[in-house]
């Protein structure tokens, strides 16, 4: 894209993103970081200002979101919504992890699919002057879920596994790389995007009372195996699946997640002080979609960031 047709973004963004929105910016010259006022009144709610209000009209505007608990999902809407309305000429919101994702099926009645709960959220989103919101997420659970979104956003699915193949090729042993997944979902998810390696796919199968890992194609022997995956929480199928790798002769295993959620601190089960799993992983890249979990775990083996910045600010180009 030549420079004179960049469009000019102000970006805003939530607390917990501020070092992400600080890299996104770093990334182009046509990114301007802007300010809000997070404050709550004595009853606990938002007390919200967004600062230079005024200077947005008919400029190109982006907020950064993070959804990483219930409690901050409405302070952050209560922006979503008001930025279209100031007369601005296009709003993009970026939300790196979709936390609903893994919730979009009904598997009996009375479940509730809270994904398309989250998606009529957003769909709900003002128009602004330029249209419909762009609404940028990086590994959507399940790509289907596009279609929870009404007319009034645009969905733009990214990915972070180009700059995991960055990272591969980096390694001194890129040559004897072989990617596994942990199951069919992920194996229908990336290998597409993954196909110049070697790959093995891994099963769960029930085995009496119990589910097993096992491989049900692929030979990790005397390799480099890196399990690829959209998300991790507790991260026992990746345990399970390092133990099968291991077992099978792999030389190291590594894994990435797009999206490092943990919940309950469950990354403290990964780190090299755990004696049950030291040096179990060689590397564990996430990106820094959950900002909390970034912090939570910075300098601590095997863990090693790989940052969406550069993404998101060519999306915010889109």
């Amino acid at each position: 894209m030549e420079k004179s047709q960049k469009k000019h973004v102000y970006l805003f963004y939530c607390a917990e993103c501020e070092d992400l929105a600080h890299k996104v910016a770093s990334e182009s010259d046509f990114i301007t970081l802007q300010t809000i006022k997070w404050r709550n009144f004595d009853d606990g709610f938002p007390n919200i200002f967004i600062n230079n209000a005024q200077d947005l009209r008919g400029q190109h505007v982006a907020f950064l979101a993070s959804f990483s608990s219930q409690g901050v999902i409405f302070e952050q809407l209560s922006v979503i919504y008001a930025l279209p309305r100031l007369f601005v000429a296009s709003f993009t919101l970026v939300l790196p992890f979709f936390p609903t994702g893994s919730f979009e099926r009904m598997e009996e009645e009375g479940d509730v699919a809270t994904a398309f709960t989250l998606a009529r959220m957003l769909t709900n989103i003002p128009i602004s002057r330029g249209g419909p919101t762009s609404l940028v997420i990086y590994d959507i659970h399940a790509l289907q879920e596009r279609f929870y979104f009404g007319d009034h956003v645009l969905p733009l699915f990214e990915t972070g596994i180009p700059l995991l193949k960055q990272r591969l090729h980096q390694l001194p042993d890129s040559d004897n790389i072989v990617v596994a997944f942990p199951d069919d979902g992920a194996w229908k998810r990336f290998h597409k995007q993954l196909d110049h390696f070697p790959m093995v796919v891994c099963a769960k199968v029930r085995e009496g009372d119990k589910r097993m890992v096992r491989i049900k194609e692929g030979n990790p022997a005397g390799c480099h195996v890196v399990i690829v995956d959209d998300l991790v929480q507790s991260g026992g199928t990746l345990i399970e699946c390092q133990k099968v790798l291991a077992a099978h002769g792999a030389a190291k295993v590594s894994a990435y997640v797009t999206h490092g959620v943990f919940p309950k601190r469950s990354w403290e089960r990964f780190t090299h002080e755990n004696d049950g799993l030291e040096k179990a992983f060689e590397y564990f890249w996430i990106t820094d979609s959950c900002p909390l979990t970034v912090k939570a775990i910075a300098n601590r083996a095997p863990f090693e960031i790989i940052s969406l910045a550069g993404s998101i600010a060519d999306a915010l180009q889109t």
